[in-house]
């Protein structure tokens, strides 16, 4: 039998137009803050600083007053790392993304800088040229800006859409949001009547943080069923995430690898740059790495790892769906919920973007809504025998 429970209503539209976000721009290349502050302006957005180091940064926000400041992890005099708490001293509510190569060291100095406040990070190109030619840094970072500066200001943002010159929509369907301004109601599903066999966790924009907290409680779901994560990052940063992952759990965490067991006691992180899927293999099922097309925008995606777990777990499948831009998930979740399987989402409180939680959310596919410090534990009672 299906459950109601209320959800917020969509504002309304203002008659007057919200006044637009206000953006800092930090980063030494003068031809990267050039591009970035004119691509800030073509979407709408007001520069209200460009400057060179975390030192001016530090110095002029309390003037410039931004809502969302852009800052570049390597840079003279004060880089990012160091410049970020300054920041958030003076403006406690502003909006902070990292700009970071996609090294073993950025990712770290990344992931850290979550850590100490950041609302997120972009893979930044390591060239300038290749900032200059790169679509998807653009992209990701324009959609970042809207999104977490239009969180910070009450504003709901327009609906996802790529830049000037690159694709306004993932080439998978959508999962339709309810109307702006009238009232909604999420339907619940029923838990499935088994024990879950596999546990699977789909993030994006606010993920490691959120993953971390989730993980941190679950030794003993991991001591039973595996773990199965994909989070949307690019190529070295996953290897970083994996390993925080493991420590916070206190259990074997690691990079997927194609073709090995899928086994309790581990956690297995889809790598940046290859959807993670699940196949049946002589009985038992194996991971399975791929390089095909881009879902959502995204390699690895969510979607295909919970699509793939739904064929060979059925209603044995567990998946969590936490923090994110877009409705990646969405679908897979479907396809677990029309195999018997169990969904969670996160709810909008606690998501940094509630795009892919609330997608799933309102497809009516989740037997459950939850504020992220309980989703791990309902895991635990859910592991435990609990079903409802």
């Amino acid at each position: 039998m299906s459950v109601a429970v209320a959800a917020p209503a969509f504002a309304a539209a203002s008659v007057a137009s919200p006044p637009p976000l206000r953006v800092m721009i930090v980063d030494d290349a003068v031809v990267v803050r050039g591009l970035v502050s004119r691509w800030v302006e073509e979407e709408g957005f007001q520069v209200v600083a460009s400057v060179r180091t975390g030192r001016d940064a530090v110095n002029q926000i309390e003037r410039a007053n931004p809502d969302v400041v852009v800052l570049d992890v390597e840079m003279p005099e004060l880089d990012g790392i160091s410049a970020l708490p300054l920041l958030l001293e003076k403006k406690r509510d502003v909006v902070v993304i990292m700009a970071s190569a996609v090294t073993r060291r950025h990712a770290e100095i990344s992931l850290r800088a979550l850590a100490l406040g950041a609302a997120d990070y972009v893979p930044k190109p390591e060239t300038n040229r290749g900032v200059t030619t790169s679509l998807e840094f653009r992209r990701e970072l324009i959609e970042k800006i809207r999104h977490l500066g239009g969180r910070r200001k009450g504003q709901v943002p327009p609906s996802a859409r790529g830049p000037a010159g690159t694709p306004g929509a993932s080439a998978r369907p959508a999962v339709e949001r309810p109307p702006s301004g009238q009232a909604a109601l999420i339907k619940l599903r029923p838990f499935s009547a088994l024990l879950p066999r596999v546990l699977l966790i789909g993030s994006s924009t606010g993920g490691p943080q959120a993953l971390n907290t989730v993980v941190s409680r679950l030794a003993p779901v991991i001591d039973t069923v595996p773990v199965l994560i994909t989070q949307h990052m690019p190529p070295m940063f996953t290897t970083i995430l994996a390993e925080h992952l493991g420590r916070s759990a206190q259990r074997p965490a690691h990079e997927a690898v194609d073709g090995e067991p899928i086994r309790a006691g581990t956690i297995y992180v889809a790598p940046g740059g290859r959807h993670m899927r699940i196949l049946q293999h002589n009985g038992g099922a194996v991971i399975t790495l791929d390089d095909g097309p881009l879902v959502h925008f995204c390699r690895p995606a969510v979607d295909p790892l919970f699509e793939s777990a739904a064929r060979v777990y059925g209603c044995g499948a567990l998946a969590v769906i936490l923090t994110g831009m877009g409705t990646d998930g969405a679908l897979g979740a479907s396809d677990i919920a029309a195999a018997g399987g169990s969904v969670i989402a996160q709810d909008e409180a606690t998501s940094v973007v509630w795009g892919m939680p609330g997608s799933a959310a309102h497809a009516g596919v989740c037997s459950a809504v939850l504020p992220l410090d309980e989703i791990a534990p309902k895991l635990l009672r859910i592991c435990a025998g609990e079903r409802t």
